[in-house]
């Protein structure tokens, strides 16, 4: 109770949290194993904490909190946005060393690596649209009420996290807007990085499941 006090008193408690148990997993795994797997282990459970807690937070939120958020958010949000980002991109190089390190290896072996890969490529992506959808309610709500950032259909004018989410997966998922508007050059920019992000994000997920089905085929 006393970390979780702590840890509300800082603008990410969820963030901060998911990275702590990140960082103590390390110690749970194996020494014998590879360092790279150990890494992305403990990196699939600080993402994984990450996304049950904002989406426990996101499903129960009503717009007036999520108005609140957005008041209360710094300077920080692009900072941490960027940086989340290039970790979850970082997390694919690492997919590569660890699939290139199973040649040869025991099928059951081979099957544990491949869960593994997929557990990190679902969770970087998902984690990466999470993200995004946080970064639009914080543009939509700190934009003047007259001149939102987002126009939604049916004269929205007080969405909620479902809404966002909605935005930012259309993008991850098609690379493209969907029937939400984008008002301002701020958002602009913002869609054209995760539009671009998630192209790449989607190719590798396509490269990744053609290697892996093929190694299958091939065993």
């Amino acid at each position: 109770m006393h970390i979780w006090t702590a840890l509300r008193k800082i603008r990410r408690p969820r963030l901060v949290l998911a990275i702590f148990l990140g960082m103590l997993s390390i110690a749970l795994w194996p020494q014998h194993w590879r360092i790279s797997t150990r890494v992305m282990l403990s990196w699939d459970v600080a993402v994984w904490t990450y996304l049950v807690l904002m989406g426990w937070m996101m499903s129960r939120a009503r717009p007036e909190q999520v108005m609140e958020m957005a008041e209360k958010e710094d300077e920080s949000a692009v900072a941490i946005l960027t940086l989340i980002s290039v970790c979850a991109t970082i997390s694919l190089a690492a997919i590569v060393i660890e699939l290139a390190g199973i040649q040869g290896a025991p099928a059951d072996v081979k099957i544990f690596h491949y869960v593994l890969t997929g557990l990190t490529v679902l969770g970087a992506w998902a984690l990466v649209a999470v993200v995004f959808s946080f970064h639009y309610a914080l543009l939509f709500y700190s934009s003047p009420e007259l001149q939102r950032a987002l126009k939604f259909p049916d004269q929205e004018c007080t969405p909620d996290f479902w809404d966002f989410l909605y935005f930012s997966f259309t993008i991850a998922v098609a690379a493209q807007t969907s029937d939400v508007s984008v008002m301002c050059g701020s958002a602009r920019k913002t869609v054209l990085f995760q539009s671009v992000l998630s192209f790449f994000f989607n190719v590798a997920v396509l490269g990744f499941s053609i290697n892996i089905a093929a190694s299958l085929v091939s065993a």
